[in-house]
């Protein structure tokens, strides 16, 4: 997976970058596979959320993208990427349902004579 980091009026650190790249590595247990990772950082000192964290993760089938603000930058990661995870479990369980539901309709095809195309 590749993780490409755009800060935009903040200093990338070694110690976010690898905070980011853990957190992002952390959310393939979620069972899908991640091809790619946009982290975006933006740093306003004019607003009462200064840090703005932007995600989009390229995935099979649909993207997925994510954004949160917080007055910490490490809440506002936190944050997005506990938002990127339920968007990947709710993935996760639409697909798993849509092929059960498949399984049930050949199953009730078959017990009637029909086959299912």
């Amino acid at each position: 997976m590749q993780i490409h980091l755009s800060p935009r009026n903040i200093a990338l650190t070694g110690a976010i970058h690898a905070f980011i790249a853990e957190k992002i590595t952390h959310l393939e247990e979620h069972g899908e596979q991640i091809l790619a990772a946009h982290v975006v950082l933006l740093h306003d000192q004019n607003k009462t959320k200064p840090f703005v964290v932007k995600v989009h993760l390229a995935i099979p089938g649909p993207d997925i993208y994510c954004e949160d603000a917080e007055a910490d930058l490490y809440a506002a990661i936190d944050k997005v990427v506990h938002k990127l995870a339920g968007q990947l479990s709710k993935r996760k369980t639409r697909r798993k349902d849509h092929k059960k539901h498949l399984t049930q309709l050949e199953r009730e095809a078959a017990k009637r004579g029909f086959k299912r195309r």
